[in-house]
């Protein structure tokens, strides 16, 4: 049976819907926090929340399935929420309490596994360089040269995760900055969210490719298929954007997205071409081709520049925030290829999912 039989196409998608279900708990905390949801109401602030958790949040892997989907959800708390949660679930203490216990294991686990320093040119210019070849762990490149078409249809439901709520996160950063830095910044938010044009917005660009490509456009549809090494890379978006403490960290981690994404979202394209892709789905990457490499140059020299003139103390913030995506990209990187280049090729989703 080809890899292609091994992994069949998913059915063809539902009407997309605009809130998600809660996903399918993968351990204690993310049990603990999906019931506590789902029992109704929040009950009087000053009563616990899966108080029993927090003895559990010692014990797992800040890069695990089970702490990164409980901060998912908590996170999601403050995007569009849950079908069927009391939205007042969002700020409730104990619910927050617990959040925050994780938080403070998945920022020590950064913090741990990133190089430090002040050198924010430095940073940045290294993300500049591509070796010559084809990188060993570049997924996009894997995809351009040699991926098939269920390895294409895999990365773009992964992706879903954040896309489909793309720029929302950085959104919270905006009134956490002043003078040229904010005016950069929500530039370029105003260009992620359509530049007025309703029909252009980002997130909608995203569902029609999925769309194109035979995927569910749902909002959250493939959290539950997402692995913990996907859901990392999006919890890290919300714990910076929602702490005004890591509002450097949170320019830094915007600026390394915009600089990688034009030359990666060239390769996408070229991928979808080699493998009969549609316009709708060619549409996202084209678009993000023209505008990230004009993004780069704004968020480097305004939103960057600009927050340093003010606060130069946050610069080693915002070289954790380059480094830190670059770490969470490449263990998701490390993820995709060791599947889809083992014999015979696996899927890189959940398989319990």
């Amino acid at each position: 049976m080809t890899a292609q039989q091994t992994h069949p196409s998913p059915a063809p998608p539902p009407p997309p819907s605009p809130t998600a279900a809660l996903p399918a708990p993968r351990g204690p905390l993310s049990q603990a926090v999906i019931h506590a949801l789902a029992t109704g109401p929040p009950p009087d602030p000053d009563a616990p929340v899966a108080d029993t958790a927090h003895t559990a949040v010692a014990s797992a892997d800040p890069y695990g399935d089970d702490l990164q989907l409980a901060l998912h959800t908590c996170y999601e708390l403050h995007y569009r929420g849950y079908a069927g949660v009391s939205d007042d679930w969002e700020w409730h203490p104990g619910l927050l309490r617990l959040r925050g216990a994780m938080e403070e294991a998945f920022l020590a686990a950064l913090r741990r596994d990133v190089p430090g320093g002040t050198d924010v040119d430095g940073a940045l210019a290294g993300l500049l360089t591509e070796p010559a070849g084809t990188p060993a762990r570049s997924v996009t490149h894997h995809l351009r040269d040699e991926g098939t078409r269920w390895q294409l249809r895999e990365y773009a439901a992964l992706r879903s995760v954040y896309h489909l709520k793309e720029a929302d996160p950085h959104a919270f950063v905006v009134p956490r900055l002043r003078g040229a830095a904010k005016t950069a910044l929500a530039a370029v938010e105003s260009d992620e969210y359509g530049g007025g044009r309703p029909e252009m917005i980002h997130q909608g660009l995203y569902a029609d490719l999925l769309d194109d490509l035979g995927l569910d456009p749902s909002y959250g549809a493939y959290v539950d298929a997402a692995p913990a090494a996907m859901l990392a890379t999006v919890t890290m978006m919300s714990l910076f954007g929602l702490r005004r403490s890591l509002r450097g960290a949170m320019v830094g981690h915007f600026a390394a997205a915009e600089i990688t994404t034009a030359p990666s979202a060239r390769r996408i394209v070229q991928a979808m071409d080699r493998l009969g892709a549609g316009p709708r789905a060619r549409r996202f990457y084209t678009e993000h081709i023209e505008a990230d490499a004009v993004h780069e140059q704004v968020l480097r020299h305004d939103v960057i520049g600009g927050l340093l003139r003010h606060e130069p103390a946050l610069a080693a913030d915002v070289v954790f925030g380059v480094r830190a995506t670059v770490l969470l990209e490449d263990r998701l990187a490390a993820h995709l290829l060791d599947r889809w280049r083992a014999r015979p090729p696996r899927s890189a989703l959940r398989a319990d999912a």
